[in-house]
């Protein structure tokens, strides 16, 4: 079982990316992302997208109501119908889902974001959450038929409203639950670099012993990236790829070793 997560960037390559599912020999699920389509939505909406840092120093979406009918029309509207456009023009039966779709993702609202403001910390509440559960029998019914099942946000909290929630804790529990052995992560960018401005920086390698390390050298997003890749490994993925996403054949290059391997 392989997990394809598939970042929401504007040059991510998805018309590449479909071409090389078509090559697998495993079974697979998708999970994508939507961001510069959220943004652009929000933008013309009147309400520009927000993010905040917590204390402990992890970025993260403002996620109010505005934000969730951003979301609602950029992931689970355009980008995941266009996906699965693409996946029918190439021979992939994919079935679009967001998670609250069939109560696939069910998660627990948070209960705040601590943040500094004004030289004071406070307490922000939102609609967002971390996933605690996947519909296991929604997903395997798609499998067994030959569906390819392609998941975005937003999902269910526990009293089934939708609410935001990062693709990378999805992707966590999607592997706990299918015991995926390979993960591959598609973003901009040629994998894990030490210098995002260094183009030649890239990590081929991180044991995943050296998680814990990278995680306290990064910030904002990709401290949050790097704390999810190790819960991946705690729970018992064999490997994840983090590849580009922008070249022509995504899924081969970074099976063939082109981009980060965590092992």
């Amino acid at each position: 079982m392989i997990i394809v997560k598939i970042g929401g960037g504007k040059a991510i390559n998805l018309d590449g990316v479909v071409r090389d599912l078509v090559g697998l020999k495993d079974q697979f699920v998708i999970v994508h992302g939507a961001n510069a389509i959220r943004d652009a939505i929000a933008v013309k909406m009147g309400y520009p997208t927000q993010t905040v840092t917590s204390v402990s120093g992890y970025t993260s979406v403002l996620s109010d109501k505005n934000a969730i009918d951003a979301i609602m029309m950029g992931y689970a509207g355009i980008q995941n119908k266009r996906l699965v456009e693409a996946c029918q023009r190439y021979g992939v039966n994919a079935v679009g889902l967001s998670g609250i779709d069939g109560k696939l993702v069910q998660g627990a609202r948070n209960r705040g974001i601590r943040v500094r403001q004004n030289e004071k910390t406070i307490m922000m509440r939102d609609f967002s959450g971390k996933p605690k559960s996947i519909n296991r029998e929604l997903i395997t019914l798609l499998l067994d038929h030959g569906y390819v099942p392609v998941i975005c946000i937003p999902i269910l909290d526990e009293n089934n409203f939708a609410i935001n929630s990062e693709n990378d804790d999805i992707v966590g529990v999607l592997q706990e639950t299918l015991q995926a052995e390979t993960v591959i992560q598609l973003i901009e960018a040629s994998g894990f670099m030490n210098d995002i401005q260094d183009p030649t920086s890239l990590v081929k390698q991180i044991s995943r012993t050296e998680l814990e390390m990278r995680e306290a050298q990064v910030a904002g997003r990709m401290k949050r990236k790097m704390l999810a890749l190790r819960k991946l490994m705690e729970n018992g993925a064999s490997q994840v790829i983090i590849g580009d996403g922008r070249v022509e054949h995504p899924i081969q290059d970074a099976l063939s070793g082109k981009g980060t391997l965590i092992r």
